[in-house]
């Protein structure tokens, strides 16, 4: 029986839920954001994974335009004091980018062994 490789909406899913991205069994982490050195269930080493900061930039980013725009919609109709805001949007920050990270860098560690992604090498070029 052949093995069929995942598809990228399979990898995805298998990111988001934080498992292998080779055999979709295994747990990828071993702590909160630790990876786990490799695969319980197929073996796969985890060596190979570098998404750097891609993933908090990308929940930054995400994060903060939803706390902003809502920030600014009760400041332009509540007009609330400051500490009012303090209390509302900082534990909003922290939900919209502390909870989704896990998930977050597990999918683009999915989507990095789906499309084997590895570090850029320049082309070999015949001296002048």
């Amino acid at each position: 029986m052949a093995v069929h490789p995942p598809t990228v909406l399979q990898s995805a899913l298998r990111g988001i839920a934080c498992r292998c991205p080779r055999c979709g069994e295994g747990r990828l982490y071993a702590g909160f954001l630790t990876l786990a050195p490799r695969c319980e269930s197929c073996g796969l080493d985890y060596a190979f994974i570098d998404v750097g900061d891609g993933a908090a930039v990308f929940m930054i980013l995400i994060g903060g335009a939803i706390v902003v725009g809502c920030a600014l919609v009760v400041e332009v109709k509540y007009q609330p004091p400051f500490w009012l805001h303090a209390a509302l949007w900082i534990p909003l920050v922290l939900v919209t980018t502390l909870l989704p990270l896990r998930s977050m860098k597990a999918l683009l560690i999915a989507l990095q062994y789906h499309h084997k992604a590895q570090e850029g090498r320049l082309v070999g070029r015949e001296p002048k």
